[in-house]
């Protein structure tokens, strides 16, 4: 494939999962080697055999992931591998304070140079990696699905960001999958399919129907198509629930909500509202300081994880690769991950392989998982991949109840059509399902019942009739 980026510009490289984007610029920051072709950088042919030539030549890369170590503070992140040194082996750490202090005033990525990684939000924390590479010189910055872990207003910030970058005369390549960010941020739009170039185009040549369609091959339904819900008994009751935070602070407030059979309850709410907490009790992850929570008419408000499971929960954390998947196990042993030592996966202590592939093959049919063979390693798929490895998992254990929390962050728009699609199936199946998502959209649209929170609360419970979007922004703030 052939990409022409221009100084002064953001260059926005757009594709389903799987399509090569990442290993394209992987290549261009030198993590992988090219078979064949070249790479001209400011004219000239160069060879990037690693990331240390990349960074020579000013090439800097902000990964999906992110390559920061925690209990270390901001300055020391930024200038790690490039210290600023008084003497032998001792590091002027003030003077890198200063430095970093200099830079994000400069680029208005604001962020204290002493405060340490591990207490930073994930788009603060965003923020450090691009410092990182502004440190090193970066004058073309690679930024890997950079909003996948973002609120929309972090995601707003960072967008300003580039902006400032780009005015400066650097020049951007933003990898993703999210039409609306391209058409906002974009000056240049190249698609891939397939590892090949699908089209180059610009935000003003196109739109997103056009968008997704080359990504995909096919029309893809931008909304959700289904019909109304007809809810039965409740499935799923928290009553009265608090639960404190890492700091023994307050988190969820004295909380109350249902979820009945063939609905979908969508959680509205800025993230760092008590989601993660409310999620993490029902799942056994976290003690409740007070109340209870009732699956399938039994308490398992002090219930651990697996007997959670057991009870009929079916859980899609947030964050896949810390708690969805075993990023060293094969496909088929993630996909059996919460019952391998059942039947038909298992009789008392010995292992059926044979059962556990061939299940494998069916969900990777069904789910569409991009694999080679259900025996490659899960940490080999693509970020969209493993995510449909996760609902695949969760949806074939068929539970009573699916707690789908952020079920399509980093996922294109096919994948993201598709697993809409299963859980307003599996909705019309009779199972009862509770949404967690920062994408205000995706709740506004899959949701039969919306409970908006703030605050640890819920400060107000509407039908998808009246869920007007500027409504249940304004409650999001709590202007209630």
């Amino acid at each position: 494939m052939d990409l022409t980026v221009e100084w002064g510009q953001v260059h926005a490289l757009l594709g389903e999962n799987g399509a090569g984007k990442s290993t394209l610029m992987n290549v261009v920051y030198g993590l992988s080697r090219p078979d064949s072709g070249e790479i001209v950088f400011d004219g000239n042919p160069v060879s990037i055999g690693s990331p240390q030539d990349a960074i020579k030549l000013g090439i800097g890369m902000v990964h999906q992931h992110f390559m920061l170590i925690p209990p270390l503070s901001v300055a020391e992140n930024v200038i790690l591998g490039n210290e600023i040194a008084t003497g032998p082996g001792i590091v002027d750490i003030r003077s890198a304070e200063a430095k970093v202090a200099e830079l994000s005033k400069k680029y208005g990525l604001e962020v204290d140079p002493a405060a340490r990684v591990e207490d930073l939000s994930v788009g603060l924390q965003q923020r450090v990696e691009i410092l990182k590479a502004l440190y090193r010189g970066a004058r073309l910055l690679i930024l890997d699905e950079p909003t996948a872990v973002l609120t929309p207003q972090e995601a707003r910030g960072l967008f300003d960001i580039v902006r400032t970058l780009v005015k400066d005369g650097a020049a951007v390549i933003f990898i993703t999958h999210k039409l609306g960010e391209v058409m906002d941020v974009a000056d240049q739009i190249t698609v891939m399919r397939r590892g090949k170039v699908e089209a180059t185009t610009s935000p003003k040549e196109s739109n997103p129907a056009d968008l997704a369609r080359l990504m995909v091959g096919r029309s893809v339904l931008l909304r959700v198509d289904k019909s109304e819900a007809k809810p039965g008994a409740v499935l799923l009751e928290v009553k009265g629930l608090t639960v404190y935070d890492d700091r023994h602070q307050v988190a969820v407030n004295d909380m109350s909500l249902e979820v009945r059979a063939g609905e979908i309850l969508g959680i509205a709410g800025v993230e760092g509202n008590g989601q993660n907490e409310l999620v993490e009790a029902i799942v056994g992850l976290r003690t409740p300081r007070s109340g209870s929570i009732i699956l399938g008419g039994r308490d398992i408000t002090q219930a651990s994880t697996h007997s959670t499971l057991e009870a009929g929960l079916g859980f899609i954390p947030a964050d896949r690769q810390r708690m969805g998947i075993v990023l060293e196990l094969p496909i088929a042993d993630n996909l059996v991950l919460s019952r391998f030592d059942r039947k038909p996966f298992a009789n008392w202590i010995v292992r059926s392989f044979s059962a556990v592939r061939e299940y494998a093959l069916k969900l990777i049919k069904t789910f569409d998982i991009r694999a080679e063979s259900p025996d490659q390693p899960s940490g080999s798929l693509s970020g969209g991949n493993q995510q449909k490895l996760v609902v695949a998992r969760e949806i074939g254990t068929q539970p009573k109840v699916l707690l789908a929390s952020q079920p399509t962050r980093g996922v294109d728009v096919g994948s993201i059509e598709f697993i809409h699609r299963r859980l307003v199936e599996e909705r019309d199946n009779g199972m009862g399902v509770l949404l967690v998502s920062s994408e205000l959209d995706e709740v506004l649209s899959l949701a039969d019942r919306l409970a908006v929170v703030y605050r640890g609360r819920v400060v107000a419970m509407l039908d998808q009739k009246e869920a007007d979007r500027d409504r249940v922004g304004l409650l999001m703030a709590g202007a209630a």
